[in-house]
């Protein structure tokens, strides 16, 4: 199966009549895709009554990708809220639970900074990282080339696949050390996350000064390159038996028309979304 959705729910104003409330976007976000990205999780481990919210306001099928919290990646600077990595993360998985008794938890999504490179004793904080999040389902992205060079790329495939991690297949800007390569191999049987993050070079080295967001996914994706991608996606389904697509180039609002546009290009219909709520006046 091949699942295809956005990051984040609040933003894509292309889904929502005018009017509509934060409240109720995702409800609505439920009619258009099956799966979502979680980023606010990203910022602060989220209350259960948050979570408690999200499944109740989606259909029964649907699928979350959490986006694992910041001082678990190593993002956050300064000060921690907890007083130990451990206990950071037992609060983490405490967070999930309303997704998992749903059924609805996809995977957790650890993305590490440009900064984490391939050595040691980051490799050994994987290794860790895997044995606290048990049997919950987890994906793995990089944001350092070294992990993906010539003389340690098989290597990084292999440690991924022997310790359970999902590859998460990127298409981003080819700027350096701080942005990986696409490489289409998934190290999962079950499940491969492919995340589309758009090819603005510029935006993606600007300083990570002011709101950058504004700028780092700042990209429309057109239709050729589109169509390399059901190729590549055709190929990864002989490999991994469910594919979850994650368009994040929403700088300019552009995900959601993206992921639409890949759903037809793909030829699937999904067919237990959400009832959408009707606007006459559109």
């Amino acid at each position: 199966m091949i699942y295809i959705g956005v990051t984040g729910w609040g933003d894509h104003d292309s889904l929502y009549a005018a009017g509509t409330s934060p409240r109720d976007k995702l409800k609505e976000y439920g009619g258009h895709f099956p799966i979502v990205e979680v980023d606010a999780s990203f910022y602060a481990i989220q209350p259960k009554r948050n979570a408690d919210k999200w499944v109740k306001d989606t259909p029964e099928s649907f699928q979350f990708i959490v986006k694992a919290y910041q001082g678990m990646t190593g993002h956050q600077r300064g000060d921690i809220p907890f007083e130990s990595k451990k206990e950071m993360f037992d609060a983490f998985r405490l967070s999930l639970e309303p997704f998992q008794k749903a059924n609805k938890l996809a995977m957790v999504l650890f993305q590490f900074p440009p900064w984490y490179d391939c050595k040691r004793e980051n490799v050994d904080y994987l290794r860790w990282c895997k044995q606290q999040m048990g049997d919950i389902p987890v994906a793995l992205e990089f944001r350092h080339q070294s992990w993906f060079s010539p003389q340690l790329q098989d290597q990084t495939l292999l440690f991924m696949k022997q310790e359970g991690w999902i590859h998460s297949i990127c298409d981003e800007p080819q700027a350096g050390s701080g942005s990986i390569p696409t490489v289409l191999y998934p190290t999962n049987q079950k499940k491969t996350l492919v995340r589309f993050h758009g090819r603005n070079v510029h935006g993606w080295t600007k300083p990570s000064e002011g709101n950058w967001r504004d700028v780092r996914y700042l990209y429309k994706y057109n239709k050729k390159e589109l169509e390399e991608w059901v190729d590549r996606i055709h190929q990864i389904r002989k490999e991994s038996e469910s594919i979850y697509v994650l368009f994040n180039n929403n700088s300019g609002g552009d995900a959601a028309d993206n992921a639409k546009q890949f759903i037809n290009m793909l030829g699937i219909e999904y067919r237990d979304l959400a009832p959408r709520q009707l606007d006459f006046f559109s």
